[in-house]
């Protein structure tokens, strides 16, 4: 019994494959390929090649860029969008006569044809990568620091590709990345990295005063930022010592010369002429309301006798 089922499982099985072949050829679902990789500079040409049987009357073919959305690039014998002026088909291939960083993605070429078996239909896929020369860096020099303290220069690049590497130049000559194999004039305590376009001084010192810049490389090309001076000044001791004692000295007057004050009572005369003059103040005030006192009776009086002559 149990060599039976086995029997009965692997017809299965072969059963299922002969289907799954046959649903294969009669609606065309063709085996998949290594996809191919082709790179081109930006504003020079690129090809794209779709790889499938030789061209015949009846084959169809449809270029797409694939992405978040899918977008026709050749579409009913006629190149869509800006390609139309800035591509060509040569057989089943479009050459990019001026390739754009935009460009870069993946493409798939689909050809239909009718076959014995149905309609066949053979795809592939291409990868454009777009190489990109550096843009003028962005730097980040300070114009002063002082000697001692720790200072960072920074340069970025955002549109190179591949990712450029940095140098630094300092008054126009390179900056080794260690600092060790350089002249002994030059200050051995920076470090420069050459990936992320830093250059740190760890203790900066007079001797590294001058006009720095950075250059972007990659395999396309290179740019280099402007040049911009750092000057760089030790700590004035006494300077310090000559200002904390000169505001000791403005201190202390200020004091002694409150304390004079409070002797010769000054603070006091002050106090006493505020009270004579608030005293006043309240005395005019009541003196005010005894005038009106008796006013405002023969006022009213007056309003009452009018409003009645009106009523009558």
């Amino acid at each position: 019994m149990a060599r039976r089922s086995r029997h009965r499982l692997l017809l299965l099985l072969l059963c299922y494959l002969v289907v799954a072949l046959g649903y294969h050829k009669a609606y065309g679902f063709s085996a998949p390929k290594d996809q191919q990789v082709v790179t081109a500079v930006e504003y020079q040409e690129a090809i794209l090649a779709c790889k499938t049987p030789k061209k015949t009357v009846s084959s169809r073919l449809e270029w797409k860029k694939l992405g978040r959305s899918v977008s026709f690039v050749y579409y009913q014998q006629t190149l869509q969008g800006d390609f139309k002026n800035r591509a060509e088909m040569i057989d089943f291939n479009i050459r990019i006569k001026n390739v754009t960083r935009s460009d870069a993605g993946k493409y798939r070429c689909e050809v239909s044809a009718p076959s014995e078996q149905g309609q066949n239909l053979e795809e592939d896929t291409v990868t454009l990568e777009v190489l990109v020369a550096p843009a003028v860096p962005s730097c980040e020099v300070p114009s002063s620091a002082l000697s001692g303290t720790v200072v960072e220069l920074r340069c970025q690049d955002k549109e190179g590709n591949p990712a450029p590497e940095y140098t630094w130049f300092k008054d126009g000559i390179r900056l080794l990345e260690n600092p060790r194999l350089g002249s002994q004039s030059t200050n051995s305590s920076y470090t420069m990295n050459t990936k992320t376009g830093t250059l740190q001084f760890n203790t900066v010192s007079k001797l590294d005063t001058g006009e720095y810049s950075c250059e972007a490389r990659n395999s396309v090309g290179y740019r280099r930022c402007p040049g911009k001076r750092m000057q760089v000044d030790d700590l004035n001791i006494s300077g310090i010592i000559a200002a904390v004692v000169v505001v000791a000295l403005v201190i202390s007057v200020c004091g002694l010369g409150v304390c004079y004050a409070q002797r010769k009572g000054y603070f006091s005369k002050e106090t006493s002429f505020q009270k004579s003059n608030s005293s006043s103040k309240a005395t005019t005030m009541s003196e005010n309301v005894q005038w009106l006192t008796p006013v405002i009776p023969a006022l009213w009086k007056a309003v009452a006798g009018g409003s009645r002559g009106q009523e009558f």
